[in-house]
């Protein structure tokens, strides 16, 4: 005896249309998986993904009103398939491209970093210069600057720099803030300035930066 699953034309379209649904989450889990064991490489997953991914959006805007919740079909149909839900739903773009803007963007956060670090450098060596050596002048301008190193990653806890700025503003934090650095005081720490920055630019090549 022969069961039909609809009254109409229209009824059997949505069907279908379910059917594939079913199909393409399905695919992109096994797909998912795949990449995470490495079966397939980064180029293949990619080129697949985007179709699935393609594939998907135009069923699901089709779907929209008898499918408002991808998560609540999937559920209705225990398809158990997470990683495709994410992928479809959640992130929309295959994990290849999101790895690829995670990297950009740490990229483009360390630059920034660096610039940072380079500023800060060259604001406290310019500002002994004009001999701007009182404490509330100079222990905003080295704190500024510790901080910056500390930000970025590439430096190890025991770098010159780090070092030397901790030492100094430790001892400008005992000093009154209208007291004044002696001239000798002053030519140590920018001698301690230069030499920090000098070694800061150095570990820059090796670092990859």
């Amino acid at each position: 005896m022969e069961v039909k699953l609809w009254n109409d034309k229209r009824e059997r379209e949505m069907y279908e249309n379910f059917a594939e649904l079913y199909a393409i989450i399905k695919a992109t889990e096994k797909l998912e998986k795949a990449y995470v064991r490495d079966i397939i490489s980064s180029s293949e997953y990619e080129t697949e993904c985007q179709k699935l991914i393609a594939h998907f959006k135009t069923l699901a805007f089709t779907l929209k009103d008898t499918v408002p919740s991808i998560e609540r079909f999937a559920d209705t149909y225990k398809m158990d398939c997470p990683a495709a839900i994410n992928r479809l739903v959640t992130s929309g773009v295959p994990a290849t491209v999101e790895h690829r803007a995670a990297a950009a963007a740490s990229t483009t956060t360390s630059a920034a970093i660096v610039a940072e670090c380079v500023q800060n450098f060259i604001t406290a060596m310019d500002s002994l210069k004009l001999n701007m050596v009182a404490v509330d002048q100079v222990h905003p301008l080295l704190s500024d600057l510790s901080a910056s190193l500390n930000k970025l990653g590439i430096l190890p806890p025991d770098f010159e720099g780090k070092m030397k700025m901790k030492e100094w503003i430790s001892r400008l934090s005992k000093m009154g803030a209208a007291d004044e650095l002696t001239e000798q005081q002053a030519r140590q720490l920018h001698f301690d300035l230069e030499s920090s920055y000098n070694s800061f630019m150095a570990a820059l090549p090796s670092a990859g930066t």
